[in-house]
C-alpha cells in the first residue's frame, strides 16, 4: 500500500472517531431532554427541615394507597375491556364490528378529567340522572343509596373508560399480525375460537399488551385533574400542594423523585415479563385472518360488549358537554375563549413542529451512526413521556429559576441593571416542558417511517453526491410526508389535553382550554366549562380516527384481502 493511500486510509479512521454534526446534535437534544428528569432525581438528598418527615408522617401513607389502589383498579379494568374488544372487531364478525375497529378509540380524544367533570354533573344529586330517578319513584333523598361519582372508585372508572384505547390499540396491533398458521393449528388440535384466544392468541400478544398496559399505568401515575377534582390524594396532587400551598419546591421534587421510583418499577416490569421468550413467528406468507361470524344472541352479547364503552367513554361525554355548550355555555362563546383557543393552539403548533423537528434529528442521527453511546442517549431523550408532567414542571423550573437568578444578579452587581425572570414562568419554558414529555410520541412515529426506508437509497444518494442532509431533505422526507403530519398531530392533541404541567410553568394571566376547563370545573361552573372541554375532544377525533385506519393497514398483504 503506498503512502497517500495509507494517509487517505488514516483520515477515514480519524472522521470516523470524531463525532459529526448529527452525531453532536443528537447528544445536544439528549442531554437538554434529560435535565429535569437529572435536576428532580438530584435533589433527593437535600435536606427540608423535617418537612419530609412531617409528609412521611401525614400524608404520605394516603398517597401511597390511594396511589397503588388506583393503579390496580384501573389496570385491571383497561386490561379486560381493551384485549377483550380488540379480540372481537379483530376476530369476529358482527353487526356493526366494522365501524366499532375505529370508533372504540376515541375516548382517547377525551381528557380524564373532562370525563370527571361531565359524570359529576350527569350523577350528582341534583343531576338529570338522579332528578329522573326521584320523580320516577317519589323517593326523597333518604329513600335510596346512589354511589358517589367522586371518590377513588369514581376515578378509577373515569381513568378506565379514558384510557382502555391503549391496551386496545396495541392489542389489536398485536392481533392482526399473529400468523394464521398457529390459530390453523390450534383448530386442528380441537380448540374452539375462545380456548385458541387464551392457549394461543392472548400469550403470543403478551407483550403488546404488557406495554399497552405500562402506558396504562404511566398515565394514571401522571394523572392530575381527575383526580384533585375527585379530592384523591395521590402523589401529582401532593406534588402540586406540596410546591405552592407549602411553598416547598424541595420537598415536592422529593415526591416526585418517589413518584418516578414507580415509574421505573414499572418500566422494569414490562421488560421483565418479556424475559429471554421470542414471541415472532418465522413465516413470511400472510393470508387474510379468519372471521367468526357471531350471530343472534351472541352477535348481539359481543355488539353490548364493544358499545358500552363506547357509550359510556365517548358518546355520553361528548353529548353532555354539546348540550351544556348550547344551553348554558354562552359565558365563554365570546372574545375570552377565542383567547384561550388561540393559546392552546399557538403552543400545540410551536410544540408539535419542534418536536417534529427534534425528533428527525434524533432518529436520522441514530439511522448514521447507531453506536451504543448514541442509542443510549436516545433512550434518554425517550423517556420523558413515561415522566408525569408534575415531575416534568418541578424539573424545569429549578433549573431555570437558578439561572435566571444568577444572571440577574450578575447584572445587578456588573451593570446595575436588574433583569428579573426571563426565562422562568414564560411561553419558552412551558415549551420546553412539553417537548420533554412529548417527545417520544414523535420520535417513536418518526424513527418506524425512517425504519421502512432501505439503507441502499441512502448509499445510491450518497453516490449521486448529496450530503447526509441532503439525503434527508430530497429523499427521506418525502418517504416520510404522511408520518412526519401524524407524529406532529398526536404531539398537538397531547400538548392541548396537558394539565399539570401547564398549571405549574404557563405565565401569569396566560391559559389554555385545559387551564380554564379545570379552573371552572373546580368552581363547580361546569356548565361554563363545556365549551372548552368539547374544544378539546373535537381537536383529538381527526388523530384518533388517522391512527385506527393506519393499525387497520399495517398487516402484511393487507392490500390482498
Amino acid at each position: 500500500m503506498t503512502l497517500n493511500a495509507l494517509s487517505i486510509a488514516a483520515d477515514r479512521a480519524r472522521h470516523r472517531l470524531l463525532p459529526s454534526g448529527w452525531t453532536a446534535a443528537t447528544l445536544l437534544i439528549a442531554c437538554l431532554v434529560a435535565l429535569p428528569v437529572v435536576v428532580v432525581v438530584s435533589r433527593i438528598f437535600i435536606p427540608t427541615d423535617g418537612v419530609w418527615s412531617h409528609l412521611a408522617s401525614t400524608v404520605l401513607p394516603y398517597y401511597l394507597g390511594n396511589t397503588a389502589k388506583l393503579v390496580l383498579g384501573v389496570g385491571a379494568g383497561t386490561l379486560v375491556i381493551g384485549v377483550g374488544t380488540a379480540w372481537l372487531v379483530t376476530m369476529c364478525r358482527f353487526p356493526g364490528s366494522r365501524v366499532l375497529e375505529w370508533a372504540l378509540l376515541l375516548p382517547m380524544a377525551v381528557p380524564a378529567y373532562v370525563m370527571a367533570y361531565v359524570y359529576t354533573d350527569l350523577l350528582q344529586f341534583v343531576g338529570p340522572v338522579q332528578t329522573t330517578l326521584r320523580e320516577l319513584t317519589g323517593w326523597t333523598r333518604h329513600d335510596y343509596w346512589f354511589p358517589n361519582i367522586r371518590s377513588l372508585g369514581g376515578a378509577v372508572a373515569m381513568l378506565t373508560l379514558v384510557l382502555y384505547p391503549y391496551v386496545y390499540l396495541l392489542s389489536r396491533a398485536a392481533f392482526l399480525e399473529q400468523s394464521v398458521c398457529v390459530l390453523e393449528v390450534s383448530r386442528t388440535l380441537g380448540r374452539g375460537p375462545y380456548r385458541s384466544f387464551f392457549g394461543v392468541a392472548l400469550p403470543l400478544a403478551r407483550p403488546a399488551i404488557v406495554a399497552g398496559l405500562a402506558l396504562v399505568l404511566m398515565e394514571v401515575l401522571a394523572d392530575f385533574g381527575t383526580v384533585q377534582y375527585f379530592a384523591v390524594d395521590t402523589f401529582t396532587t401532593g406534588i402540586y400542594r406540596t410546591w405552592f400551598a407549602m411553598g416547598q419546591p424541595v420537598a415536592a421534587a422529593q415526591l416526585a423523585s418517589v413518584l418516578m421510583l414507580f415509574v421505573l418499577v414499572l418500566m422494569l416490569m414490562e421488560r421483565w415479563s418479556r424475559g429471554s421468550a421470542k414471541f415472532h413467528h418465522t413465516t413470511s406468507r400472510y393470508r387474510r385472518l379468519p372471521s367468526y361470524r357471531l350471530r343472534g344472541l351472541r352477535g348481539a352479547a359481543a355488539l353490548a360488549a364493544c358499545v358500552l364503552p363506547l357509550l359510556l367513554g365517548f358518546l355520553v361525554p361528548a353529548a353532555a358537554l354539546l348540550d351544556l355548550a348550547l344551553e348554558d355555555g354562552d359565558a365563554l362563546l365570546g372574545a375570552m375563549f377565542w383567547t384561550l383557543a388561540t393559546n392552546s393552539i399557538l403552543l400545540a403548533a410551536l410544540t408539535s413542529v419542534l418536536a417534529v423537528a427534534l425528533a428527525v434529528v434524533l432518529a436520522y442521527g441514530l439511522r448514521l451512526r447507531p453506536s451504543p453511546v448514541l442509542k443510549g442517549a436516545v433512550r434518554i431523550a425517550s423517556m420523558g413521556y413515561a415522566v408525569p408532567g408534575s415531575v416534568i414542571a418541578i424539573g424545569v423550573l429549578i433549573p431555570f429559576a437558578r439561572l435566571d437568578n444568577a444572571l440577574d444578579a450578575f447584572l445587578v452587581e456588573h451593570f446595575g441593571i436588574s433583569t428579573g425572570l426571563l426565562l422562568s414562568g414564560t411561553i419558552a419554558a412551558l415549551i420546553f416542558a412539553y417537548l420533554v414529555r412529548f417527545l417520544a410520541v414523535s420520535f417513536n412515529t418518526i424513527e418506524a417511517s425512517l425504519g421502512k426506508i432501505r439503507p441502499n437509497m441512502d448509499q445510491a444518494s450518497r453516490v449521486l453526491g448529496q450530503t447526509p442532509s441532503g439525503t434527508l431533505v430530497k429523499v427521506h422526507a418525502p418517504l416520510m410526508l404522511g408520518s412526519l403530519l401524524t407524529a406532529g398531530l398526536l404531539v398537538f392533541v397531547d400538548v392541548m389535553k396537558e394539565l399539570p404541567a401547564t398549571l405549574i410553568v404557563r405565565p401569569f394571566n396566560f391559559d389554555t382550554l385545559a387551564v380554564r376547563t379545570y379552573q371552572l370545573a373546580a368552581d363547580e361552573r361546569l356548565a361554563e366549562a363545556s365549551a372548552p372541554a368539547l374544544a378539546i375532544v373535537a381537536v383529538g377525533i381527526l388523530p384518533v380516527i388517522l391512527l385506527s385506519v393506519a393499525i387497520t393497514r399495517s398487516r402484511p398483504g393487507h392490500a390482498e384481502d
